[in-house]
């Protein structure tokens, strides 16, 4: 170990985890794995990977969720050193690394020490790594986490891991880390001051949100909290909002108050963030997104400002639509936050809700593994190697439809083969540092539109810039000429040189702006293309999905024929979803964007009581063209037909007396005697159309012809041969009585039903039996006025049994008609008969 880590630890700074310093040297020398849990504030982002350092060979690396947590841990580390940036420790983030030969503590985002995995496992040189923030369970933390377990496993036994966490799931970690049995919990007990929680809910008749968002009102009223805070107490102001917008919209609020204010988040040049992350002559307000909740320190704060907001992904995957979304802050990241004001004595948090509010938040926020787009994630897993992600030690496994949906999606981007395996394109997607999709844009819409304004377009959609009025190409010339740009500009340095490097020069094809962007968006996203709905000003995405720009900020997005939406969300309850951010687009462009999506198909249906056939031009779901077919193909007709009779029902036919007794004759032989008697219900006549109506529904185009068809012709097609010549026999139609009449039996209920008169059947000793005398008739005696008197299949059990009560019920009422003794030697009429 170097001599200023070693000296660093021979007299470290008063933090609370340097009684927890011996353990984790212990753990790692006797397991080379451990897990410290210890509360924001105790030390352990500091003394952690130097006291790895010394019980390991090799460098250490560090993971931050964000560059601005990785800046500043390098910066407070290498002051302790007494040294500047780059020598014992240093730090690299995308497009800037400082470290030298000697560098033995390098801190960096986790996605960059994700794609350092992909290009080589073995870490040649690093003998440890130390995850940082794993509580907060970000998609590439838990990746890396798993990656990281894997190559211990497989290629580097000797690498040591230690992971960090602030919160109680420490023990999950640990199972995972270890091998053999849960890896050891170093457990540092925080050391905050109280800190005391001032409840500011809105004023009464206020809102916090509508259906656009966290309202003007809020925004004041966050402003007002934070004029509140600096009135009532001392120390510097600390302010949690959940993004850059409202990062924005509190600053402009805070004009002309006696401190210095400063934005913080993780769009601003560098020298911002140092500014906002340094103590200064004046007191202080620093306005920040969520990158101050936990793995940065704020020197000065001793008051906290929380207007209760994350900004965290969600995903529906159903209609294709992802974004980040404002919701409100669970308890344990309130708590966090709070935590901050409590570093450097007692301090208070002014939260801006109510704390009967806060008794109904979330827990715990959710993993984004389950909410995310795992679109990059399902690409880095290929990228590895795994045929099955459950082979991962992940904290979290995906949702199978979620990763089902962003395989298809890597699939139609050429990333993976239909097998899930990576591509040469894939590996090349993944190799540039945004979101596949937005790659996937850069490579191919270089060629198109240049290699400049492709990157142009694609930094600005991976910074998720927000527009007035949703206009991309406004909020585009707004980055060109601004000078609060910094972060957008290295990363278009960065892409254009990605851009160039693959063969994507290209010029700009004679393309304004306007649909330059909106091509660049389209190649992103084929699946959100838009073309405004025939008479009406909402939008028709390729995907199927409705969308409508803001009605009350429309911008000059409204009425376009085309969009190419980048951002849009559907709320609960709401039928469209709302575009936040689209392009121009044209018809030429969207089929440029979007050729797999372009399909001829003839569309022809059943609808208000006839055939409708047309030939149809797609793009998606979006109709371009449409004509009629005049002669369209038998089964196509008969599919209509079918899906319409699965829909109205099979009464869209016309059932005669004939054909209905036919149908139900049928079915009693199906039912009693089984193969080749056929399946004559509902669900199997409409799906078996063809074999039965035939050429009958080439001819028909209306309802009116649907009718004439002759359905007792086309059932008696599924007669069975040479079973058919049985049907009367197995199955008559009628019966012939003692009286000589002959009688239709009854074939709709479950079992066949005769209903005759009782003086008819005198002489039967017992009841014919039907289907080669499996089943037999069911006999519904009726009195000579042709009511029911008894039901019986067994007639000779009821000629003893239950004929002498009928008798004795019914001569009276008929004393004209015969009621003999013995009804079996008795003679059957057919009229009245005097006994």
């Amino acid at each position: 170990m170097s001599d200023p880590l070693r000296r660093l630890l021979a007299a470290p700074p008063d933090l609370p985890v340097v009684a927890g310093l011996g353990a984790l040297d212990d753990a790692l020398r006797r397991r080379g794995v451990a897990v410290v849990q210890a509360p924001p504030g105790t030390g352990k982002t500091t003394l952690v990977p130097p006291a790895v350092a010394a019980s390991v060979e090799g460098r250490v690396v560090v993971t931050q969720p964000s560059r601005i947590a990785a800046r500043a841990a390098a910066r407070r580390l290498a002051h302790l050193l007494g040294e500047p940036v780059g020598e014992t420790v240093g730090y690299a983030v995308r497009g800037e690394r400082r470290v030298g030969r000697a560098t033995r503590v390098e801190v960096v985002t986790t996605g960059l020490l994700l794609r350092r995995l992909q290009r080589d496992p073995e870490l040649p040189g690093v003998g440890a790594v130390v995850l940082d923030e794993v509580h907060e369970r970000h998609l590439d933390a838990d990746l890396t986490l798993a990656l990281l377990v894997d190559v211990r496993a497989t290629v580097r036994e000797d690498l040591a891991l230690v992971a960090m966490s602030a919160t109680v799931e420490a023990e999950r970690t640990a199972s995972l880390l270890g091998d053999g049995g849960a890896a050891p919990v170093v457990d540092v007990p925080g050391a905050l001051h109280p800190v005391q929680a001032v409840w500011c809910p809105v004023p009464a008749g206020s809102r916090r949100t509508d259906e656009r968002g966290i309202t003007p009102a809020f925004h004041d009223h966050v402003a007002a909290t934070v004029r509140r805070a600096l009135a009532e107490h001392a120390g510097d102001v600390l302010v949690f909002v959940p993004g850059v917008g409202e990062v924005d919209a509190t600053i402009r609020r805070l004009s002309g108050i006696d401190a210095d204010v400063h934005p913080l988040h993780g769009r601003l040049p560098g020298a911002e963030q140092d500014r906002a992350l340094s103590e200064g002559p004046r007191r202080r307000v620093v306005v920040s997104t969520a990158v101050a909740e936990s793995s940065l320190t704020v020197p000065g704060v001793r008051v906290v400002v929380d207007a209760g907001f994350s900004r965290e992904p969600r995903t529906d995957h159903r209609r294709g639509l992802s974004s980040l979304v404002t919701v409100s802050v669970s308890r344990a990241a309130a708590e966090q936050r709070a935590g901050r004001a409590g570093r450097l004595g007692p301090g208070v948090v002014l939260r801006c809700w109510s704390e009967a509010e806060h008794a109904h938040l979330a827990a715990h926020p959710e993993p984004e593994i389950a909410t995310a787009d795992l679109a990059a994630f399902a690409l880095e897993v290929a990228c590895w190697g795994s045929a099955d992600v459950r082979d991962l030690a992940l904290l979290d496994q995906p949702p199978e439809h979620a990763l089902a949906t962003a395989r298809r999606v890597l699939v139609d981007l050429g990333a993976l083969d239909e097998d899930g395996r990576v591509t040469s394109r894939g590996r090349l997607i993944a190799g540039v540092p945004v979101d596949p999709r937005l790659a996937r844009a850069l490579v191919d819409g270089a060629g198109l539109v240049g290699a400049r304004r492709a990157a142009e377009v694609v930094a600005m959609l991976s910074e998720d810039v927000r527009a007035r009025g949703g206009d991309l190409v406004a909020a585009l010339r707004s980055l060109r000429s601004g000078d609060r740009s910094g972060a957008w500009r290295s990363q278009v340095k960065r892409l254009e040189s990605i851009a160039r490097e693959h063969g994507g020069e290209g010029g700009s094809g004679g393309l304004t702006d306007d649909v330059a962007v909106g091509l660049v968006v389209a190649l992103a996203h084929p699946d959100r293309i838009a073309r405004k709905r025939p008479g009406g000003s909402s939008y028709l995405m390729a995907s199927g999905t409705g969308a409508a720009v803001d009605r009350r900020d429309p911008g000059p997005l409204a009425g376009l024929e085309w969009l190419a939406v980048a951002d849009a969300d559907r709320r609960a309850g709401e039928r469209e979803a709302r575009i936040r951010s689209a392009a121009p687009l044209t018809e030429d462009l969207a089929l440029e964007a979007a050729p797999s999506l372009w399909t001829e198909t003839d569309d022809v249906r059943w609808a208000d009581g006839r055939v409708l056939a047309r030939r149809r031009t797609m793009l998606g779901a979006i109709e371009l063209t449409s004509a009629p077919i005049e002669d369209p193909p038998v089964e196509a007709v008969t599919a209509a037909i079918g899906e319409a009779l699965e829909r109205e029902g099979i009464d869209l036919l016309t059932w005669s007396e004939a054909a209905t007794a036919l149908r139900a004759r049928l079915d009693f032989l199906h039912r009693a005697l089984g193969d080749p008697w056929p399946d004559v219900s509902d669900e199997a006549l409409t799906a078996n159309l063809e074999a039965w109506l035939g050429p009958q529904l080439a001819r028909v185009r209306s309802a009116k012809d649907l009718r004439r068809i002759d359905v007792t012709a086309a059932l008696r097609t599924l007669l069975p041969w040479p079973e058919a010549s049985r049907l009367d026999e197995l199955a008559p139609e009628r019966v012939e009585v003692p009286s000589g009449s002959t009688i239709r039996i009854d074939y709709s209920a479950e079992q066949p039903v005769l209903a005759v008169r009782i003086q008819e059947v005198f002489g039967w000793k017992d009841v014919p039996r039907l289907a080669d005398g499996r089943v037999p008739l069911l006999l519904h005696l009726l009195s000579p006025a042709r009511r029911p008197a008894a039901v019986t299949a067994d007639l000779d059990s009821f000629w003893d049994n239950g004929y002498p009560g009928v008798r004795a019920d019914l001569r009276g009422r008929y004393p004209k008609h015969a009621w003999p003794d013995d009804p079996r030697a008795a003679t059957a009429a057919r009229r009245l008969n005097r006994g």
